[in-house]
């Protein structure tokens, strides 16, 4: 049973949801930059800067984040977005290896030049180098949809990699240091700790799942890496303990996110998110006749609208009635062993069991095919209503869609009292979702302190690049811990006890 009531008031008068805003940092770098008010110069800090180039299905994003490895504190530096339809159509010669949700073709070339000019834009708005600033580089990606299995992904990968060159990135910068005489700069090697422990492929503490003779289980499994990590990461801010066991969500247009256990050194990963998220949202506007009705999608109105408390209060009624509409079109579940992809996501549902790994989905028709089903509810909102009850109803399916994703992961024992969770992605975090989603978290009477076991973050993905930067490079915090268990130590020493251990099995 899903719950519906949405009690406006008693959210306004209730805890606030617990949401990370890591602040801008301005940067003088080495080489100057005219106009800058900044007053921090790269050349003598402890700053670590990363790039994370992320293309999905909605967005192409280049952010840059600095690290202050003394305090292990991330701070935003620039957020550069694109729209990912706008990619350049194929050339003629051009190799077509994927698309986009949507349907947007992509070449390794195209996919190169967006990736590029978006890195390009970013440095030049924050005042700095590709070729002297920048540290390191994290490349992912949300489009999944074109692949037939897993794998493929890592052709997208190698496209994002052609674009980060092409901008003057040096490989060097996307791979690990395989000792500390090879980091770069010089100054920053006092705070790794690549003497002692070296990147074995855990990153922030959680190792990820892998199918048998290494297949991976789910297509976009990067992405749910990197934001469990990034949310661990902005949980400092917010004052919230979000190490393991914890469960992750991030609403992008597809589903991403993990569940882990509270083993030690290292938790395992013991259930994947996959499927639909922000792509629900979108086909519902898509009726409204607001925006392009093939690649519109929330952010093209979010951008000059904003739902409000008073569009619940006086429509909360035909609210629950639409979002109830939707929501006979979705389904979520375990992933049947038989299915190849779930909400266009290639999967490998029977690996994943396989190696202890539970895949839940969030699905509309067979791989997505009804989604255009969802364009009459918001054709319907916008005849009976208007923009902003709309809106008001995409935070509500949103929040219904967590709901159902956390109670399926509790059914299946992947969450306990002690889990944390955290909700990242535009289709997770904006409006009023944080508080609709405390709410429903709250009802379900899984925690005595439901705030302290609930944290919402902008960009997890991105910040999970600083974390993977870090990790790929030692450069840990011991006295800022993010890996390890809730309300326990740095797990530095566990580290070394069982690399060294593990060394002397292998001689």
């Amino acid at each position: 049973m899903i719950s519906m009531q949405l009690k406006p008031l008693s959210r306004l008068l209730g805890p606030k949801p617990h949401i990370a805003d890591s602040p801008y940092l301005s940067l003088v770098p080495k080489t100057g930059s005219p106009g800058m008010s900044a007053k921090i110069d790269l050349s003598t800090t402890s700053y670590y800067v990363v790039a994370s180039v992320e293309m999905g299905n909605t967005t192409t994003k280049c952010i840059l984040t600095a690290t202050n490895l003394e305090t292990g504190k991330t701070y935003l530096l620039n957020k550069t977005v694109k729209m990912s339809r706008d990619v350049r159509p194929p050339k003629e010669g051009e190799k077509v290896f994927g698309k986009t949700l949507d349907g947007k073709k992509l070449t390794r070339e195209s996919v190169g030049e967006l990736v590029r000019q978006t890195l390009e834009e970013a440095h030049k708005a924050a005042g700095l180098t590709i070729s002297q600033d920048l540290n390191f580089v994290v490349r992912s990606t949300g489009v999944v949809a074109g692949f037939d299995k897993p794998e493929d992904v890592g052709s997208f990968i190698l496209a994002l990699a052609d674009g980060c060159i092409t901008a003057g990135v040096p490989p060097k910068n996307m791979t690990p240091a395989m000792n500390k005489d090879n980091l770069n700069p010089p100054r920053l090697r006092k705070f790794s700790q690549l003497d002692k422990v070296y990147f074995d492929g855990a990153v922030a503490s959680v190792l990820p799942p892998m199918g048998s003779s290494g297949v991976e289980i789910v297509a976009n499994e990067m992405e749910g890496e990197l934001a469990t990590a990034g949310i661990k990461e902005a949980a400092k801010w917010a004052g919230v303990d979000f190490r393991n066991p914890v469960c992750s969500i991030d609403f992008g247009t597809t589903l991403k996110g993990r569940m882990t256990n509270d083993l030690a050194p290292y938790s395992r990963t013991i259930g994947n998110f996959c499927g639909l998220a922000g792509a629900v949202p979108d086909a519902i506007v898509r009726g409204s006749g607001l925006v392009d009705s093939e690649f519109g999608n929330v952010l093209d109105i979010t951008t000059k609208e904003r739902p409000g408390l008073l569009a619940e209060i006086m429509n909360s009624k035909g609210i629950e009635e639409h979002a109830k509409w939707a929501h006979e079109m979705v389904q979520i579940d375990v992933v049947p062993d038989e299915r190849r992809w779930w909400g266009s996501v290639p999967v490998n549902p029977k690996a994943a069991r396989n190696n202890g790994v539970t895949l839940i989905g969030c699905e509309v028709g067979e791989n997505g095919k009804d989604l255009p089903k969802l364009n009459e509810v918001g054709a319907s909102l916008i005849k009976k209503y208007n923009v902003n009850t709309m809106l008001a109803t995409l935070d509500l399916v949103s929040a219904m869609i967590a709901e159902r994703l956390l109670k399926k992961a509790l059914e299946n024992n992947l969450i306990s009292s002690k889990t944390t969770i955290g909700i990242t992605g535009r289709a997770g975090i904006t409006g009023d979702k944080p508080a609709l989603i405390l709410q429903k978290v709250t009802e379900m009477g899984i925690f005595d302190s439901p705030n302290d076991h609930l944290v919402f973050c902008d960009d997890g993905l991105a910040r999970g690049a600083a974390v993977m930067a870090r990790c790929m490079n030692s450069y840990g915090t011991p006295k800022n811990p993010l890996g390890g268990l809730r309300g326990g130590k740095c797990i530095l020493g566990a580290r070394m006890k069982l690399q060294n251990k593990d060394k002397k099995t292998e001689a």
